[in-house]
């Protein structure tokens, strides 16, 4: 038991210590070399955010709009029409603050973390990184550069989107349905949103970000023997991108709230 609980430990260890030098690598890469050189990086940068930006609108409009109407619902059914001045503060602080960011990340997880994963073990498993490692192309800068920081890109503009779409779908429920003030509930929101809560959703969205897209490439770089291990390092990789974004959560709302 101690034998099995001590390699668990490395393992985690090992993982937390690859992910954390990969992110501060792509970092490097970034200031040094920056995004927009030489071409080729920049355009694995764009179509990242493309796949895992803009194709995933589909997923998170319709999402975004069942939450906020959601919220709205429940937030009347257990208070009652008597606490139509809370709706709007309510629905701010619940999507802004938790929902809007964790929600959106874990799309991306299901969604682009495994994309990552596979295709990176691909390429390890063909020889494309060692063709680029021998053609002198360093791997941090062409093929993790831009995927962390291009993830990282999408998961906050997806996060605005999805902030702004229930926000919205909670106003038509609640105007509609409820028949609830019009220019009540926008005096609401608009006192609500402050820049401390912008900041706690963009910094969570974007630390997602970044925290994901790195498990992701280090689970797919990870793969060394056969193509079964590719679904194996994408399973890993969803999982502990998991953890680490609830982990994350945890320590920013902490932080916030102390300082």
């Amino acid at each position: 038991m101690v034998a099995v609980i001590g390699s668990r430990i490395l393992d985690l260890v090992a993982f937390l210590t690859g992910v954390a030098g990969m992110i501060a690598d792509s970092a490097i890469a970034a200031v040094v070399r920056g995004l927009y050189r030489p071409r080729p990086v920049m355009s694995v940068y764009l179509r990242q955010i493309y796949f895992t930006g803009i194709e995933a609108l589909k997923v998170v409009i319709p999402l975004a709009l069942l939450i906020g109407t959601v919220i709205v619902t429940q937030i009347i059914s257990f208070a009652g029409l008597e606490s139509r001045g809370l709706i709007g503060k309510l629905l701010v602080w619940v999507v802004i603050r938790e929902l809007g960011p964790l929600l959106t990340a874990i799309i991306i997880i299901a969604r682009s973390g495994t994309a990552i994963a596979t295709e990176l073990g691909n390429m390890k498993l063909n020889g494309e990184i060692d063709l680029l490692e021998g053609m002198g192309i360093p791997v941090s800068h062409y093929l993790i550069m831009p995927r962390i920081f291009g993830v990282a890109t999408a998961v906050a503009l997806l996060t605005v989107y999805f902030e702004l779409v229930s926000i919205t779908g909670g106003f038509v429920v609640a105007v509609a349905v409820w028949h609830v003030d019009f220019w009540q509930y926008t005096r609401d929101i608009v006192a609500a949103v402050t820049v401390r809560e912008l900041v706690v959703s963009l910094v969570k969205s974007f630390g997602f970000g970044i925290f994901i897209a790195a498990t992701c490439c280090w689970q797919g770089l990870g793969v060394t023997k056969s193509s079964t291990q590719i679904p194996q390092a994408a399973t890993r990789g969803v999982m502990q991108s998991l953890f680490l974004v609830f982990i994350i959560d945890i320590i920013i709302t902490i932080l916030f709230l102390v300082l």
